[in-house]
């Protein structure tokens, strides 16, 4: 089981390191309204350096977390930008959690989701609102947790994930930004999507691909 488990998060990281790169201009693009316009670049050396380490693994021993660890560690390095801490931080504490649940199960999955809201949030200090990629992964969080509490299979689960920060990320246009480099444009922040919360989006729909199409098969 934990052979499929590791092999379905190695596809996981290959798409979303395919899709991020397919969008990375436009990331870039939004970046530049308001950052350093490298927002896309950085995520796509962070994801294509979290391959080529996944590569290096043996799927058949490999269990769930330490896929996540190794992801976190090969994405810290890669990216030294503030972009870097938050997703290493968001990847250890899903490693963290899967260790009490390498299943893959619709619980894990969800757990997952907020275990990464939860490490981006310890490590960026910051809270909806802010005009920041929290502005996704906090609604597709909750929307993790409500739609487990209600017992939806995994694929209106992650529909439901993939509304909320999709709606979050369109809602950050409207926001004035309060953290990171976009914060210093004050007024002139509003009009723009953030970034950081348009990437969150891809990540999780290509989250949501995953686990839908390939998941079953990867636990019971």
């Amino acid at each position: 089981m934990s052979e499929k488990a590791a092999r379905c998060l190695g596809s996981m990281f290959q798409r979303i390191s395919i899709a991020i790169n397919a969008e990375k201009d436009r990331l870039s693009e939004l970046d530049g309204a308001i950052g350093d316009a490298d927002h896309g670049i950085t995520m796509s050396l962070g994801f294509m350096a979290v391959n080529a380490e996944l590569t290096k693994l043996d799927a058949a021993q490999a269990l769930p977390s330490e896929i996540f660890a190794v992801a976190a560690s090969a994405f810290l390095d890669a990216v030294g930008a503030s972009t870097g801490p938050l997703y290493a931080t968001a990847f250890r504490r899903a490693s963290q959690a899967l260790k009490a649940d390498e299943s893959l199960s619709p619980a894990s999955q969800a757990m997952i989701v907020d275990e990464m809201r939860a490490g981006i949030q310890q490590r960026g200090k910051g809270q909806r609102g802010d005009k920041t990629m929290l502005d996704a992964w906090i609604p597709a969080a909750e929307a993790a947790i409500e739609a487990r509490a209600r017992s939806l299979e995994v694929a209106g689960m992650w529909s439901a994930i993939l509304d909320a920060a999709e709606t979050g990320a369109d809602s950050t246009s409207s926001m004035v930004a309060a953290r990171g480099r976009a914060a210093r444009l004050g007024q002139r922040s509003l009009g723009h999507i953030d970034p950081g919360a348009a990437s969150a989006v891809i990540i999780l729909r290509a989250m949501k691909d995953t686990f839908v199409n390939d998941g079953a098969a990867a636990h019971p």
